[in-house]
Parts: structure tokens; C-alpha cells; sequence
């Protein structure tokens, strides 16, 4: 169950929200309200809760002041108000979206949406970390699917291939796998296992580099012949690692 924060001076729009959040979602429970800063405070403190739906404008102060008072950083936060000119500064403050009263049931779907996608981007993550962190066994690496995660030895994956948000591994045995998170998250997990990116798009497993060929960057040849070119502000780096 994800719990919610609602902390809006208006009465209207919490119960809107909230009526909101319950028509639409069964796995989302309203924690607590609060319709000023201090009670909002106290409330986030006690509940701990997942996501928070914050007002900007209130009576005793902003938004912005409540978030500058906890003690930790990485809240969840979706900014609900009447004024778009704030806009800019709440994501300066990491937020997931930024929603106009009234609210638009739509808009709030898909702002729970991004929220969806962070949470199990970091959960993925977390996950992989453990997996990686066992120096004594192989490490293995989980690639989200359709129907669950596929289970991959780190020393199987030959090459990564970057495709905007998406990567494609391209395993020792021949078979490709399509996950939907970009190359950044799985270059950070995979740090110190002989993985290096040679490409803003290409991560590749050292171990199958067979050849070398010079140039402005130069090029390298995997072991199935794979041609990859190296960026040219990245080749000392392969050089050196390899």
C-alpha cells in the first residue's frame, strides 16, 4: 500500500484529491492532511509517507519552506497550485510533477504515473546492488521483462547498447534482451566488473574485446566480430583498462 500526504490550506481541494485518489486507486491510502505548514510537518514526520501531495501557497508559508525543514532531502513531492509561475523552482527541488488546481483526474494519473516509475526504478536498483554485492558468488544481474526479470551472469553480457530510455543486452550466447531503463542505471551497477563505455550508447565486457583498431577514437572488435566505434574523449580511458 503506498501512503499519501495531502498538505493544502483548502479544504476543497484536499477532499477533491483525496476523493480522487480513492475512486481511482486501490493501492493508495490517504495517511493524513494538513492545512498548514507546521501541521504538515508534524504529519510527514509521523506518517513517513511514500509520496506527498504539497500545496505551495499557504497562510504560515510556502512549500518550499516545509521541504527546507526535514530532516532528510529525498521526499517524494508532487506540487499542487493555482500558480504556474512556481513551476520552475519545484522541480529545482527534484519534483516528480507539478499539478494546476483544479486538478485534472488525467494529469493526476499520469503524475502517479512518474511517481510508479521512480519507485521502481530505485527499487530496481537496490535490487541489482544486492545481487552485485556478493563478491564470493557470480555476480548476477536482474533484466526487467514483460513477465517478471531474467536472471543474467554479469560475465554473459558481452555489450550494451543505449536506446534513449531503453538498453539492449547482448548476451555470450547469442540472445538480446529489450529492457525499458537507460544504459546510465546498468553502467553504475555494473562498475568494477570489467565493463567499460566506450560510447555515450555502448557498454562493453572487456573480456570479449579480441582487437583494436586505431583512428580518431578507434574502433573495437568483440569476439562475434561486433564493430564498436570509441568516442574520442574515451579512448585513453579504454586503453588503460584494458
Amino acid at each position: 500500500m503506498i501512503k499519501v500526504d495531502i498538505i493544502d490550506d483548502e479544504q476543497d481541494s484536499r477532499e477533491t484529491l483525496r476523493l480522487y485518489l480513492n475512486e481511482l486507486y486501490q493501492d493508495i491510502e490517504v495517511a493524513g492532511e494538513a492545512d498548514d505548514l507546521e501541521t504538515g510537518l508534524a504529519l510527514i514526520k509521523s506518517t513517513n509517507p511514500d509520496l506527498v501531495f504539497l500545496d505551495i501557497n499557504m497562510p504560515d508559508g510556502s512549500g518550499f519552506d516545509l521541504l527546507e525543514r526535514l530532516p532528510h532531502k529525498n521526499i517524494n513531492v508532487i506540487f499542487v497550485t493555482a500558480y504556474d509561475q512556481h513551476a520552475i523552482r519545484a522541480f529545482r527541488y527534484s519534483a516528480i510533477d507539478f499539478l494546476l488546481k483544479p486538478v485534472d483526474p488525467e494529469m493526476l494519473v499520469k503524475a502517479i504515473e512518474k511517481f510508479r516509475k521512480k519507485v521502481d526504478l530505485s527499487s530496481l536498483q537496490q535490487r541489482l546492488m544486492t545481487l552485485l554485492a556478493n563478491k564470493n558468488t557470480p555476480k548476477k544481474i536482474a533484466l526487467p521483462t514483460t513477465g517478471g526479470y531474467k536472471f543474467v551472469l554479469a560475465e554473459n553480457i558481452r555489450h550494451c547498447v543505449s536506446e534513449g530510455n531503453y538498453t539492449t543486452f547482448f548476451l555470450y550466447d547469442g540472445e538480446k534482451i529489450l529492457v525499458c531503463y537507460p544504459l546510465k542505471v546498468y553502467e553504475e551497477l555494473l562498475e568494477g566488473g570489467n565493463f567499460y563505455r566506450v560510447h555515450q550508447s555502448h557498454l562493453i565486457h572487456l573480456k570479449y574485446v579480441k582487437e583494436y583498431k586505431k583512428g580518431e577514437g578507434g574502433s573495437v572488435i568483440l569476439d562475434d566480430n561486433t564493430e564498436i566505434q570509441i568516442a574520442r574523449r574515451r579512448k585513453e580511458g579504454f586503453l588503460a583498462a584494458m
